[in-house]
């Protein structure tokens, strides 16, 4: 069955019709933003809207965005930019930002709320040899946890340290002010929020100087080199646009989202819902069938035409319980039956209560608690 409802707006948004139709007219006009004649110049002048509209969108100057290859290119750059520094990130990150920060990063705990535990991080703090790097996500991609990162930055800034924030998966669900959270660096990915794929953004604070990520050539102020995706930038500015004008009807999701949490419960009493007791994204869900592996869930519902995702990754044939979870303390047989709902703009009431009767049927059929 192919599918019809699609709640996995988190794994990636459709992409934005108006973001299509201009895309094909800037891959129809060509011109390289570089180059000084007129076709050069109106492409530079597209990269440079969209820019601005982006800052729009953030919350920021148009001059403190990098346009990247995405948003997991934008954790690299970030994470590259002080390697002399020590590093902490919190044990809940994307796997972009933890491997990019490798072993010499310390991760730093979870409430079982899925919020950061913001004496540790004090306490770290204090310890570390000299002013740190620390990367805390604004919004977590599988619970839809959003951490005070107001508060946080304050405790870094007061000891000297610097803040990245990927805020990859909160842009256009909540609205962000660059100059408000105060980050240092924060990463964004255009496809989250209606964009094409392969495009994102690595924001500097104004006065924040860092090496180049990628060296050949002047472009973004000499931060990345190589010739801009046109195209993309555009798309990313259009989409940008539409996601602010946008945030209230995203907002208006957590009824939805709540209504449906609350018929998942009542079905299944024994069910988890991560971070219920925490600020969360308004289209977030991640919730357990206790005893039903999540896979099989993913692919039950997908059978029915209903796409959502794992709480867990599988690699190699070998089930991983998700690292997210189990750092708000679940065990891997809790962390391993989660599966992420994640609504969007699209989504509709008839489409929540086909979910609720595909999930109800097979928690009938797999629950242990109706078994023979």
């Amino acid at each position: 069955m192919a599918v019809n409802v699609y709640l996995d707006f988190n794994a990636t948004a459709p992409t934005r019709p108006e973001v299509v139709t201009a895309m094909v007219a800037i891959l129809a006009a060509g011109g390289n933003p570089s180059s000084v004649h007129q076709a050069g110049r109106t492409a530079r002048n597209r990269v440079e809207e969209a820019r601005g509209s982006v800052a729009q969108l953030l919350g920021c100057k148009a001059p403190e965005i990098i346009f990247t290859s995405g948003g997991t290119e934008a954790n690299n750059f970030a994470l590259s930019c002080f390697p002399d520094r020590p590093l902490f990130i919190s044990a809940g990150e994307h796997d972009s930002v933890l491997a990019a920060a490798g072993p010499r990063a310390c991760h730093l705990p979870l409430h079982s709320n899925g919020l950061l535990d913001l004496v540790a991080l004090t306490d770290l703090l204090d310890a570390a040899d000299g002013p740190a790097l620390v990367s805390v996500m604004l919004a977590n991609n599988e619970t839809g946890v959003i951490q005070p990162a107001r508060e946080i930055a304050d405790i870094i800034h007061e000891r000297g340290g610097l803040f990245h924030c990927d805020a990859i998966q909160a842009v256009g669900k909540i609205p962000i002010a660059f100059s408000e959270l105060g980050a240092d660096m924060m990463t964004v990915s255009a496809h989250k929020f209606g964009g094409p794929q392969g495009m994102g953004a690595l924001v500097l604070r104004d006065g924040l100087a860092v090496p180049p990520f990628i060296r050949g050539g002047g472009q973004e102020l000499g931060r990345r080199a190589g010739t801009e995706n046109v195209a993309g930038i555009v798309g990313m500015g259009v989409a940008a646009l539409s996601a602010k004008k946008g945030l209230d009807d995203y907002s208006a999701l957590a009824e939805l989202r709540d209504f449906m949490e609350a018929r998942l419960l009542e079905i299944s009493p024994e069910s988890n819902i991560y971070g219920r007791n925490a600020p969360r994204l308004p289209n977030t869900s991640a919730i357990s069938m206790p005893g039903v592996a999540s896979e099989l869930q993913v692919m039950s519902l997908d059978l029915d035409g209903i796409a959502v995702s794992a709480g867990s990754a599988c690699s190699s044939g070998k089930v991983k319980a998700s690292h997210v979870l189990t750092a708000m303390g679940a065990n891997e047989e809790e962390a391993g039956s989660a599966i992420r709902i994640s609504l969007g703009w699209s989504t509709t009431d008839a489409e929540i209560g086909r979910l609720i009767e595909s999930w109800t049927r097979l928690y009938q059929r797999k629950s242990p608690k109706f078994a023979a």
